[in-house]
């Protein structure tokens, strides 16, 4: 049994000096959420109190195995291994380095800190999805080169109360309550009616470091994008957007509105992305896609960019893990539907944005907002190098309109059932995500699967009560 008066070395890296700095800087804090993200990128946790930090930085947390078996509604899925195949025993999460953070206008003040889990003695639980992307991280680092990146984060600002069809429909401005039901892309005007609502995602951002930049009114009535900013350390980069999601959704629920991150909530419009920028840097700080004098590309991009299409079949899953993930493919809509790729083009799959060479990244846009982006990250990872290692071409750069080009060269899974069969399949997702994560994630899917093909939804008595 540990000694609760002696401090255990946490695996995560994370140290007790932080917790008390953080203590001492912020006296009027209460709680916190400690936050342990799952495989469907949902935050697991408990919220504890003040004088409960020390102790949660000095010998971790006890929690539950099977908060990484849970499907989307927070129900056990027992094919994962992770239920009573284990007794649902308790495993210790401990701290993030560098995710101790105030909450931006809780009352009575609030902290949050992001955890991971690991085993008993320390060592990694191979089923949680930051861990996972970890592993990616540290095979490219014995290579000598060091991913940095960057997520878009698209969603839709919408009203608590539906239509009168009881659909869902954009929020009104917090400003003045206006509401439009146009597509206001890049107005800014628009804009300026959420201004308290972004004013305060801004002040939340900064609070906890959160690089958030640029917002845009993106192509469909209540839908915005945030952008943030590049990270040389592609971890935080993924903790960046799952902070940043966190605290989207809490702002917007104090100014009256829900912000939605389904990647397809209304059907006459686009949905939501999460698009990963994603570069690798050598052991020197060099942009290892930047081509040299009298190249027209990089081979390693090239290599990456081959990887990448060559494994997007059989990855489906991790960037579009839910039934409504599939609604947002269709032609037109700003989401890729074949693995392509091109320059300055967003009809494909993977674009390299125009810019300067030093910056040189893969733009990688199959994602929808509602992916997880720890497995995201470590699924693309683990695509490049691939590439890198078997030398994979990636075929014509698409130019022009890649949608009117897809239907010939198009290999990606139909629908969610054939996209769950091909990672079931894949060899290459098992060793991308770990036979354990690999394991979890798939039955995860196929429990929400058949839980939606047993539903019988109002679509269905619209089309076939009177009618057969």
């Amino acid at each position: 049994m540990d000694n609760p008066n002696t401090v255990a070395t946490s695996p995560s890296g994370s140290t007790p000096a932080e917790a008390k700095a953080f203590l001492d800087a912020h006296p009027g804090i209460e709680a916190f959420d400690i936050v342990l993200t799952d495989a469907n990128g949902i935050g697991r946790g408990k919220i504890v109190r003040r004088h409960e930090l020390m102790g949660i930085f000095e010998h971790g947390r006890h929690l539950p195995i099977s908060i990484l078996g849970l499907d989307i509604t927070g129900e056990d899925v027992h094919e994962t291994g992770l239920v009573w195949d284990t007794g649902d025993g308790d495993l210790r999460a401990w701290p993030i380095p560098g995710t101790l953070v105030p909450l931006h206008g809780t009352s009575p003040p609030r902290g949050q800190v992001l955890m991971s889990m690991h085993h008993l003695d320390g060592k990694p639980m191979t089923s949680d999805p930051r861990l996972v992307l970890a592993r990616q991280v540290e095979l490219l680092a014995a290579r000598g080169l060091h991913p940095a990146g960057a997520f878009e984060l698209e969603f839709f600002l919408l009203a608590n109360e539906r239509d009168a069809d009881g659909k869902v429909q954009a929020a009104r401005a917090v400003l003045d309550g206006r509401r439009s039901a146009k597509t206001e892309v890049y107005s800014v005007d628009h804009l300026h009616g959420m201004e308290p609502l972004f004013s305060d995602i801004y002040a939340a951002a900064k609070a906890q470091g959160i690089p958030a930049e640029t917002v845009i009114s993106e192509y469909a009535p209540g839908q915005y994008e945030l952008t943030l900013n590049y990270r040389k350390d592609v971890m935080r980069a993924a903790d960046d957007l799952v902070m940043l999601k966190r605290l989207v959704r809490a702002q917007a629920r104090r100014h009256g509105v829900t912000a939605c991150f389904m990647a397809k909530p209304i059907e006459a419009y686009a949905g939501s992305g999460m698009h990963f920028h994603v570069s690798l840097q050598d052991d020197a700080g060099r942009n290892v896609f930047t081509e040299a004098a009298g190249e027209k590309w990089s081979p390693k991009l090239l290599n990456a960019l081959g990887g990448l299409i060559n494994t997007m079949a059989e990855s489906m899953l991790v960037f579009a893990p839910h039934a409504n993930s599939w609604r947002r493919f269709v032609a037109q809509s700003y989401a890729p539907v074949a693995p392509s790729w091109g320059v300055n083009n967003r009809s494909v799959a993977l674009r390299v944005p125009a810019g300067d060479a030093k910056n040189r990244r893969i733009e990688h846009r199959p994602s929808g907002v509602d992916a997880n982006p720890y497995l995201v990250a470590a699924t693309v990872l683990a695509g490049i190098v691939k590439g890198l290692d078997e030398g994979l071409d990636p075929g014509p750069e698409t130019t022009g309109n890649g949608y009117e080009q897809a239907t010939e060269k198009s290999i990606m899974p139909a629908d969610w059932r054939a996209a769950i069969e091909a990672a079931r399949a894949s060899d290459f997702l098992k060793s991308a995500l770990g036979v354990d994560l690999h394991r979890t994630f798939v039955a995860i899917k196929q429990a929400e699967y058949l839980r939606v093909a047993r539903t019988v939804s109002e679509l269905d008595y619209h089309l076939y009560l009177h009618e057969v």
